[in-house]
């Protein structure tokens, strides 16, 4: 996976080509607007909409954190007299992470989950389901905030939230060209056919450089993930803990320990039967599928049945590369490896050298 520096220096070479590919969209679009139209405007006209773009990224840099906050279901502010140890949690791992306790919420969302937003680091805010809290333990739950404290020690929330501005800018472009040809726009006079090629180019371009910057995106996205993995593994002394939360996301089965013995007594319910979703019946299937002996837990040769059926999706590859995050079972073996490495040697000292 490599140094934590090398996750910087990824994130920067992907935000300047990002900015760069934003840059040459609009430089396209002026280009071809001032060649068929021979208007002769274009550093001008240049150093304006460049301007109106980085305008709409501050814009929403600004306004995303509202927009999430207004979308999180039946919040509810954590606090040490609500929930303590959640909050003591998370401020401890906070601390040990060298950054500012964020602010911390509780969706009514069923579903197990977890995330960070925010402009800042100082100003992020932590979300955690009632399903999470309900469905997973202790140790998985505090793996889970230590994966997302993780995210705002590496800052790459700020950076996603500034990146996901650049491929909407050039979707919102590609979009209004394709709706004005659909909706039959009329454009009168002598320009009307120049009018009607700049529209058809640009929403062309526009849409190619949309499909690479999401891409960038989603791949950036993709690598944070595997960073915010290690982080937790590390922060917690135990990667297993993440492990097994995330199995449990994903296939509703705890993660047994490899010399552990099946208990045989555990019986696994996620979610209310009262709100059967796709979600919960797509999840229902998984469990029945990869818990063979029906012990609700999942043991190392069930999960690896569970990755051989994975591995053999014909959309694995498309999947996961438009894919905000890696395939569950890939992040299950880096957190292995990782565990093996700990009961070889233990942490190296320089460990938050490389998460």
């Amino acid at each position: 996976m490599g140094s934590l520096s090398a996750l910087r220096r990824g994130s920067l070479f992907t935000v300047v080509l990002l900015f760069s590919l934003l840059a040459l969209l609009l430089l396209v679009i002026l280009a071809i607007a001032d060649y068929v139209l021979q208007a002769s405007a274009f550093p001008g006209a240049f150093a304006i909409v460049v301007g109106l773009a980085f305008l709409f990224i501050l814009v929403q840099w600004l306004i995303s954190p509202a927009i999430v906050r207004w979308a999180i279901r039946s919040r509810r502010l954590i606090t040490a007299e609500s929930n303590a140890w959640v909050y003591q949690t998370v401020v401890e791992l906070a601390r040990l992470s060298g950054v500012p306790t964020p602010k911390i919420w509780e969706s009514g969302d069923s579903s197990p989950n977890a995330f960070v937003f925010g402009r800042t680091v100082s100003s992020a805010e932590l979300v955690v389901t009632q399903g999470l809290l309900e469905n997973l333990n202790q140790d998985e739950i505090r793996a889970v905030l230590a994966h997302e404290i993780g995210h705002l020690r590496h800052r790459d929330v700020i950076i996603m939230t500034l990146m996901s501005a650049v491929p909407l800018i050039a979707y919102v472009i590609a979009r209004m060209g394709f709706e004005a040809l659909r909706g039959n726009v009329r454009v009168r006079g002598k320009g009307g056919g120049q009018a009607l090629v700049i529209i058809i180019v640009s929403a062309i371009v526009s849409y190619a450089i949309y499909l690479v910057a999401q891409l960038l995106v989603l791949y950036l996205s993709r690598t944070r993930e595997y960073y915010a993995d290690a982080y937790s593994g590390a922060v917690t002394r135990d990667p297993h803990l993440l492990a097994s939360a995330l199995t449990k996301i994903s296939y509703g089965l705890s993660l047994a320990r490899p010399d552990s013995e099946p208990s045989g007594l555990r019986a696994f319910m996620i979610g209310d039967p009262v709100k059967a979703s796709e979600d919960y019946r797509e999840l229902q299937d998984k469990m029945n599928r990869y818990d063979l002996d029906r012990d609700g837990q999942i043991d190392a040769y069930e999960l690896q049945q569970a990755i051989q059926q994975e591995k053999k999706s014909h959309w694995r590859r498309a999947n996961e590369l438009f894919s905000t995050h890696p395939p569950t079972y890939k992040r299950i073996l880096v957190l292995e490896e990782m565990e093996e490495e700990i009961k070889k040697g233990g942490l190296p000292p320089n460990i938050y050298k490389f998460v």
